[in-house]
């Protein structure tokens, strides 16, 4: 079938297949970096070397501290847990992206091939929730790179930290864009019957070209839906984000991807718009040229006129939500969809009351 011009994007040959970020990005604490590798590109080609393998790295760091407290007051967590710095899935917009600089990366083709393991997450989690002065607050997996990347089908990670919540029946949130999530159904599943979980998968769009190109290495549409529908039928508690939403390349999907998600089993959609902070902005602009060079200067002039006329709006209570007349119609399009699809529907908040300290005192002498 020919696709119509709405529906066809145009690469240009510089596209890099499988990542989302187009090229590094110079890291903003180093003084000294190199601004081009071109000469050094040339050269390999020249003498038949392969310049860039274009591999993952995944280097494990050893973490003092697991649990980490959220301060932005409008980012609906306050406690979230990250096995892995770093993210091969690749989305283009991620605000994560920025945090890898702290460890001494870029924000750009770093951010996916040098992943930070933490194989001592599980251990430090353990010991957090067992401290006397902790006091059981909904712990979130993950708040800033995905606990369900590729490489955690080796490591395990995340099941083993899943494990030990489960052991002491604490509160735990999840969000993820990786079907990966139903290979520990059934700690799920025993975690659910205590209601100390929720699940959030992540779709932005309904649209497999569109999700290759945004997000190259995470699930496919397919199996994200598939992934809802069966939590759902496992009486899991499951919602969609539609986050980020991205003026002229995802907005029209609004009511056809809560229709489908709530076709799913899905009892509720949260949604933000996209803001382009830190190296994001440089970083989704060179994506934009590269990958719809067509759509490119549309899609950015519509972002920033959901932030007052720039890329990025840093404001708590705005930021997430934007603002202006496509932000407005963007708010208004969802809340249509969620009171045709989603009413009646909603997520209990979790019980906290069945934290192992708290029902059993004798458990502070181990």
């Amino acid at each position: 079938m020919k696709k119509s011009s709405s529906q066809r994007y145009f690469m240009s040959e510089s596209f890099l297949k499988g990542r989302g970020a187009q090229r590094n990005i110079a890291n903003k604490f180093f003084e000294l970096h190199h601004e081009t590798r071109d000469d050094f590109l040339n050269f390999c080609e020249t003498e038949g070397e392969e310049a860039d393998r274009n591999r993952t790295n995944y280097i494990e760091v050893f973490p003092k501290s697991f649990v980490n407290k959220i301060h932005s007051p409008d980012v609906g967590m306050n406690f979230s847990a990250n096995p892995y710095q770093g993210c091969e899935h690749g989305c283009v917009y991620c605000y994560a992206r920025n945090s890898h600089e702290y460890w001494g990366y870029g924000a750009g083709l770093d951010f996916e091939r040098n992943i930070l393991v933490k194989k001592n997450a599980p251990l430090l989690l353990d010991e957090k929730l067992k401290n006397k002065n902790w006091k059981p607050q909904t712990i979130v997996f993950s708040g800033n790179t995905d606990c369900y990347q590729p490489i955690e089908r080796k490591l395990g990670i995340t099941r083993k930290c899943l494990e030990v919540l489960l052991k002491w029946k604490h509160p735990t949130g999840i969000i993820t864009k990786n079907s990966l999530v139903l290979r520990d159904l059934d700690i799920l599943k025993e975690m659910a019957r205590l209601n100390i979980i929720t699940v959030n998968i992540s779709i932005t769009s309904l649209s497999e070209e569109t999700r290759r190109l945004l997000e190259p290495r995470t699930a496919s549409i397919k199996q994200r839906l598939k992934t809802v529908q069966v939590l759902s039928e496992n009486n899991i508690p499951v919602g969609v984000m539609m986050a980020p939403i991205i003026p002229s390349l995802n907005s029209h999907e609004i009511i056809p991807l809560v229709k489908k998600v709530a076709e799913m089993g899905a009892k509720n959609v949260a949604f933000t718009i996209v803001r382009l902070n830190g190296q994001i902005a440089a970083l989704f602009k060179d994506w934009a040229y590269k990958t719809i060079p067509d759509k490119a200067e549309r899609i950015l002039n519509q972002i920033a006129e959901c932030h007052g006329g720039n890329l990025n709006d840093s404001q708590f209570g705005r930021r997430m939500r934007g603002e202006g007349v496509i932000a407005a119609q963007i708010s208004a399009t969802m809340a249509l969809a969620k009171k045709k699809f989603m009413k009646g529907r909603e997520i209990l908040p979790l019980d906290e009351t069945h934290y192992l300290r708290l029902k059993n005192p004798q458990m502070r002498l181990f």
